[in-house]
Parts: C-alpha cells; structure tokens; sequence
C-alpha cells in the first residue's frame, strides 16, 4: 500500500498505524512533523500551509514509489496537512512498514527528506512578536518539480 494525500484535518495517527499493520510486518516506523513554538529567533503562535493540490498529490506519490524501489518495505504512507495548524499539531506523517527495521528507517527518512524537498507545499508562519512571514522549498527544486509534471 503507497498512499499520499493532503488533508485539511488533524492526521489520524493511530488510524493509519492500524492499517498498516500485516504477520509480515517486523518493523513500523513513522515519524510525525509537528508545528514548534519557534522558528529564526522569534516565537510561532500558528502556521498556514498552502499547497499547489495537485501537484504536490502528484510528486508526493512519486516520492512514495520511488522510496517502495529504493527500499525493501511492505507500505508506506503520508499525509501532510493544509489549512491552519496550532502549536504541537501534526503538519506531516510518514509511517512505513517493513519486514526489517533498517528498510524501514531508511525509507522512512528518505521520504520525510524528499518531501521537503520537492513538494509545492508553502507555510506562513505567524510570529507573537514580529510580522508573519512565509517560508518555502527552494525555488530551484519547485522548478524541477513543475518542468517534470505533465
């Protein structure tokens, strides 16, 4: 099972956890992005994420497909939030599943790099003691994105 998906609600982490679970499976790893309480110096009072739907639907499964080649794994998934997301919420999850914890932490951590790398995902953070301010991937690596999508 590979599956990507944005969503505009809280990620149900036991939810997906559960479903990955198989005999097969020996190790299960995820990792939660959560939204901290500082960023730069100055102290986060809530984030926005905006995403090119689409787009990023599109390449976040392509990073999932790519990670289910790279490594020997039995399912991964990962949801990233949209919208507005206070302190301590989860912004993304990966979880991966694996016979073997090695494929399972590697994979998980090529996918977790991958995403804030190359999907059309911007955040506005809002700061209590200076004026919000957005915060994006490179330029160079949307461009890449974009000149690859159909």
């Amino acid at each position: 099972m590979l599956c990507f998906s944005l969503k505009s609600v809280p990620i149900n982490v036991s939810a997906i956890v559960a479903a990955m679970d198989r005999p097969s499976v020996g190790a299960l790893v995820s990792f939660e992005g959560r939204v901290r309480d500082h960023h730069d110096g100055h102290r986060v009072t809530k984030l926005v994420y905006q995403a090119y739907a689409d787009l990023a639907t599109s390449e976040g499964s392509r990073v999932l497909e790519e990670a289910n080649r790279r490594f020997s794994i039995t399912s991964i998934q990962c949801q990233h939030r949209i919208g507005e997301l206070d302190i301590s919420e989860i912004a993304i999850l990966v979880a991966v599943s694996a016979a073997h914890r090695d494929a399972a932490f590697n994979a998980c951590r090529y996918v977790i790099d991958e995403m804030k790398m190359r999907l059309p995902i911007w955040k506005l953070e809002f700061y209590g003691d200076a004026a919000a301010q957005w915060r994006h991937p490179e330029q160079g690596q949307i461009a890449t994105v974009l000149e690859r999508s159909p």
